[in-house]
């Protein structure tokens, strides 16, 4: 079977499925496992910001990627790039993709559009799951369409097991603490769909928007304020741990940031959110790990996965005084 894979996710999925030799296309963000991908023709780019020249320059903020997001979006322009003509080149049997966010990655329609240009023989996968159960499913969709159905039902398994050791760990705690997660700094937004459920595992007070299932959305400062989270895990999609802590600084800039209960005590971290939180795959069982490992350190004591989590820098969490402009006499 020749694989080209559209989606993060998907692509963790195939290899995890023992599948890895299979794939031989990805999307520009499929980054993990890293040797499995190396080499591999990417066959989707983004239409974000034109590449510039100068290797030197700052990258988007936030903020600007937000703006430029609404804007595709209001026009009715694509945020991804697809290259049919390399896709064609692969001759691959299956294409996978999702249809649950225009936003994070190619979607369903675009892709079928592809596939039926590319003519009969080519299937395409959907993987939109909006709940930890339905990431099991995924995994499941996909041993199902690539003969792997077993590793797949074992893979599941395993993830379960994880996050059922979470639970039970966290069922002998009295504190609940109320927790703020941010899958955007700038504006502040929610972390849907499976991501209140990993609070309930991981031993949290969910903020009241926090539905499972339910997609992420703008957050206002005076809910935030409301809420008076006493810790915040900020998850940016498609951004690492350090450039989740790079963007924060946004946040300083908010009306009442430095008077929230969290930021008052210290408890405010930045996670990984593109490898784990934001990513329905495999690694979502660490994604519960490292939730709870942050909410009650007391408890889980185990090394967390390398460079996932860092605390907010006291900068971060202390306004810091305006330099007074002194008037040289005439």
């Amino acid at each position: 079977m020749r694989i080209v894979s559209l989606l993060p996710a998907a692509a963790e999925i195939v290899c995890a499925l023992g599948l890895g030799d299979s794939l031989v296309g990805i999307s520009h963000d499929c980054d993990y496992p890293a040797a499995a991908l190396a080499g591999l023709p990417v066959v989707t780019s983004s239409a974000l910001f034109s590449a510039t020249s100068d290797d030197d320059s700052d990258p988007p903020t936030a903020g600007e990627i937000d703006a430029r997001v609404r804007a595709l979006l209001a026009a009715g322009e694509p945020i991804y790039r697809i290259d049919v003509e390399r896709i064609r080149t692969l001759q691959p049997d299956l294409l996978i993709t999702q249809g649950l966010c225009d936003v994070c990655a190619m979607n369903h329609k675009a892709v079928r559009a592809v596939a039926d240009e590319l003519g009969d023989g080519v299937a395409v996968l959907d993987l939109s799951p909006t709940s930890l159960e339905g990431v099991l499913d995924s995994i499941r969709q996909v041993g199902a369409a690539t003969d792997r159905a077993t590793e797949a039902a074992a893979l599941a398994t395993e993830i379960r097991a994880r996050w059922d050791a979470v639970a039970a760990r966290v069922a002998g705690t009295t504190e609940r603490p109320k927790t703020l997660l941010l899958e955007w700094p700038d504006p502040p937004f929610s972390a849907g769909h499976w991501n209140p459920e990993l609070l309930d595992l991981a031993g949290a007070t969910r903020a009241p928007w926090d539905t499972p299932g339910t997609r992420s959305r703008t957050l206002t400062w005076d809910e935030i304020q409301a809420f008076a989270p006493e810790m915040i895990v900020a998850m940016a999609c498609g951004f690492d741990t350090y450039r989740t802590l790079d963007e924060a600084w946004a946040l300083t800039e908010a009306p009442g940031w430095f008077d929230l209960p969290a930021v008052r005590s210290g408890e405010c971290y930045a996670v990984d959110g593109n490898a784990y939180f934001n990513r329905p795959g495999p690694r979502i069982a660490e994604s519960a790990e490292i939730l709870a490992t942050i909410l009650h350190p007391e408890v889980f004591t185990d090394m967390l996965p390398p460079y996932s989590v860092q605390r907010f820098s006291s900068e971060l969490l202390e306004p810091q005084e305006q330099e007074q402009e002194t008037e040289t006499p005439a």
